[in-house]
């Protein structure tokens, strides 16, 4: 094991060496929570198929492939679904809007009303989020150097939190370069070949396992809907994937980078499934399916070849992990700490140098240990993420998508829909159990229901309020409104034009 230890020990010393690089840079708020919105297309297409592809993504992908066959690609699948509506139909808007948290949105579409109580629903999203990718650590340095979960999640974990709050989302899109590169090369390229021909190639597959291993319905279409209801939809709305989407260069490179990334994830989760169709083949008795993974990596590889897959295994958890601490920390600071202080961001535009940067940085240090001490005391994964998406869903998703698309929609109709979402879904988890489908499915009816209702109900959202949201839509600096909804003057309009449009 001495070469594989060798290739992880260099990935993780360069994880490192490009947090202490992201630190030059990241001289304000800006260049440290959204890496100055200057990411390129190849560059933003790489750093947002790595945070979406995580751990459960390439070790829960795998297993779900040993389990269902084919048809377990579909939960990666739907996550790609998700990126490619995402990209195709949001991104280019989400990205003109120039603001740092999904709540800051909220705030300009309902008139800075909606802000703390999403802000709260959203951290607990995250967190969680970053929670589980930093369990999934446990697995892979189990297998790499035999040691117990605790120290398996303090080592990883410490990596993640250095390497982001040294240098924000600087560090973290490098590092994340990095981990798609080797992600591609380890998983696509190098492992689903050597797994297919360890089988036997697909004709020996199709002839040891069962028919319904090979129906792309397999896995059941209910649980399908589910996937599409949960991952779909939470795609949409998360912070860890709209912090990404504020990276873009322009409104063209959110949406064809981020319609790529999309792409990729559909290939990644054929891989993955294939990849645990071919390891029920060769270990049919295995004791859980998630350590088909673990087992064809550590039984089946070269050396050398198996360090550099099980560094894709971790780039995988690392992506995912760092991603959702730094959303988290924004959250946290942004949303909540700076609302509770009394001190309400203007939107985004306009950050001054140096501004915000050590805050932001300690709020993700402290984010970090907190993520670290409940990965430790937390069991469960699968439960602890169950919970973070169907708050994210239940109570997000109407009033985020309401107001990008319902111009009647209004202040008092997304908090109601936020509250209602969200108590309906703990309430519905608690009476039918955490991993039910019902939770979701009722809460999300009864989110919809109240925001419509309510929005109907209450007066239309001021029309500044809404002059200015769609100024900030189309790319143009924030301007003052006049109370009927007229803008006031922009300095740079040529004078016939201003004189025309203000009688």
């Amino acid at each position: 094991m001495a070469v594989d230890y060798a290739v992880i020990v260099v990935y993780l010393a360069g994880m490192l060496a490009m947090g202490w690089w992201g630190m030059r840079r990241a001289k304000s708020k800006s260049e440290f929570l959204v890496a100055g919105r200057r990411l390129g297309p190849a560059m933003y297409s790489g750093t947002m198929a790595a945070i979406v592809l995580g751990g459960a993504s390439t070790i829960g992908g795998v297993g779900l492939g040993y389990q269902y066959g084919l048809s377990g690609a579909w939960m990666v699948f739907t996550i790609g679904l998700g990126l490619l509506a995402l990209s195709v139909f949001f991104s280019a808007r989400i990205a003109r809007l120039k603001v740092y948290t999904v709540s800051e949105m909220l705030d300009l579409r309902y008139g800075g009303r909606a802000g703390i109580i999403s802000g709260v629903v959203m951290w607990a999203y995250t967190l969680m989020l970053a929670v589980t990718s930093t369990i999934a650590y446990a697995t892979i340095f189990d297998v790499l150097f035999d040691v117990n979960r605790t120290v398996a999640i303090v080592l990883g974990g410490t990596i993640v939190v250095a390497y982001s709050t040294l240098g924000g989302m600087w560090s973290i899109t490098l590092t994340d370069m990095v981990q798609f590169v080797v992600k591609t090369i380890g998983l696509l390229l190098l492992l689903l070949p050597i797994a297919v021909i360890k089988a036997g190639g697909f004709s020996e597959m199709k002839a040891q396992l069962p028919t319904e291993y090979f129906d792309p319905l397999g896995i059941g279409g209910e649980t399908i809907f589910t996937y599409v209801l949960i991952y779909t939809f939470g795609m949409l709305i998360g912070q860890d994937i709209w912090q990404r989407v504020f990276t873009a260069r322009s409104d063209t490179t959110a949406r064809w980078g981020g319609t790529v990334a999309g792409t990729y994830c559909l290939v990644y989760a054929i891989a993955g499934a294939v990849i645990g169709t071919a390891a029920k083949v060769m270990y049919p008795n295995l004791a859980s399916a998630d350590s088909a993974f673990a087992t064809i990596v550590k039984d089946e590889l070269p050396v050398g070849v198996r360090g550099l897959v099980l560094a894709a295994a971790l780039a995988a958890v690392m992506s995912t992990s760092s991603g959702a601490l730094i959303a988290c920390a924004t959250v946290a600071n942004n949303d909540i700490w700076s609302r509770l202080r009394g001190v309400v961001g203007a939107g985004g535009a306009g950050d001054e140098p140096h501004d915000e940067v050590k805050g932001n940085r300690a709020f993700i240090l402290i984010m970090g240990i907190a993520v670290i001490l409940i990965a430790i005391a937390l069991n469960d994964v699968v439960e602890a993420l169950t919970v973070a998406y169907n708050l994210l869903v239940g109570g997000l998703l109407v009033p985020i998508i309401g107001g990008l698309l319902w111009r009647r929609g209004t202040a008092a109709g997304a908090l109601s829909a936020v509250c209602v979402g969200g108590v309906a879904v703990v309430g519905l988890m608690w009476h039918y159990g955490i991993l039910a489908n019902q939770p979701i499915y009722y809460g999300l009816l009864a989110s919809l229901a109240v925001y419509v209702v309510v929005s109907l109900a209450t007066p239309p959202t001021d029309a500044a309020v809404l002059a200015a949201w769609r100024e900030r839509l189309a790319g143009n600096p924030a301007r003052p409104a006049f109370e009927d909804g007229t803008l006031a003057p922009d300095p740079a309009e040529p004078t016939d034009v201003l004189n025309r449009r203000t009688g």
